[in-house]
Order: C-alpha cells, then structure tokens, then sequence
C-alpha cells in the first residue's frame, strides 16, 4: 500500500471510522488518484504546455481569453476553490495558441495553492514564455475553505489581479482590460 493510501486510512481510523466497511473500502486508493490528478501542476511547466505553439504574428492588439474554469486546493486546508480566470496579453511579435492559455491556468491550479501567488505565477509565466508589451490576469473564486468552515460565507467570492508591462504602466490599456472582463455578459 502507498503511503498515501495508508495515511488516509490511519486518518479514517483517527475519525473514528471503519476503513474496511463497504463505503470506505477503496477511499484510501481514491483519495490518493484524486489528489495525484488535483496536484499534477507540480510535474508540469508553462513552457512545456506551450510546446510549439508559438507563433510569429504582427498582431498588436490585446488578446483575450476570459471565463477560463479552475479548480485548484487551497494549501491551507485543502479544501477546494474554484472559479474563473481572465487572461489577456499584447504580443510583440508572436501569439500563443489560445488553447495554451487556459493550460497555463491549469499549470498553476493543480498545485496546493493560494490565489494570490497563482494569480502571479500565471502573469509571470506569460511574460517569460511570450516577451509581451502587457500581462493581464484576473481571478475570481470561491474558496469552500471560507464557504464551509471558519467564517461560513457561502456567497463570498475572492478578485485578485496581476497586471505587468503596459498593464500596469498604461492606465486605458488596464482599463480596457477590465472593461473587457467585466463587461456584458
């Protein structure tokens, strides 16, 4: 038995339950593939998603890919949190496929996690893999860790953002951004 497996079981123990009992008898093996799948961030990187799939374009406008799902575990309880990622940049000189951008986001949420620090893993990323004029992220999720323990606030939601180059230095371009992510629907 993995470690894994036998740590979920002492824990089911330590709950006072029964790890043999029809319920639980596979819990431990499914924790374990489950959180194997939850955290394969850790074996993966940006530049690897990305591959080739670079490409020379002389696009100069904002690209944009908003409403991007992710789920990741919050490192401190390891409770699930979940939302949608807005992610926009302004080549110079190459684009990315947009398939790419969302895998980036999942890159970063398979890990143990706090939202802050993945909001800028994902903006950093894209400058280093892509050399852009601009980054920007937005994140926006529900943390069950405030939702069903601790403060229980079931219609809380956390924004962060992550704003780089002329995201940050040009007020319109951060401006249209937002307008853009927050825009009708």
């Amino acid at each position: 038995m993995s470690d894994i497996k036998e740590l979920v079981r002492a824990t089911l123990l330590e709950l006072g339950e029964d790890p043999t009992r029809q319920g639980l008898a596979r819990t431990p093996e499914r924790v374990e593939k489950s959180l194997r799948f939850l955290t394969q961030g850790y074996t993966q990187s940006a530049s690897k998603v990305i591959g080739d799939a670079l490409f020379h374009e002389t696009h100069n406008n904002m690209v944009l890919v908003r409403d991007i799902e992710f789920y990741s575990l919050c490192e401190h309880h390891m409770l699930p949190f979940y939302g949608k990622a807005h992610v926009a940049y302004i080549p110079n000189g190459r684009i990315v496929g947009l398939s790419k951008m969302a895998r980036i986001v999942d890159v970063f949420a398979r890990r143990l996690q706090v939202q802050e620090r993945m909001t800028d893993q994902i903006a950093d990323a894209l400058v280093a893999e892509l050399m852009p004029h601009g980054v920007g992220v937005v994140l926006g999720a529900s943390h069950l860790c405030m939702m069903m323990r601790g403060v229980q606030k079931q219609g809380s939601s956390t924004i962060t953002s992550a704003m780089r180059g002329t995201f940050l230095e040009d007020h319109r371009t951060r401006e249209e951004f937002l307008r853009l992510v927050h825009g009708s629907r």
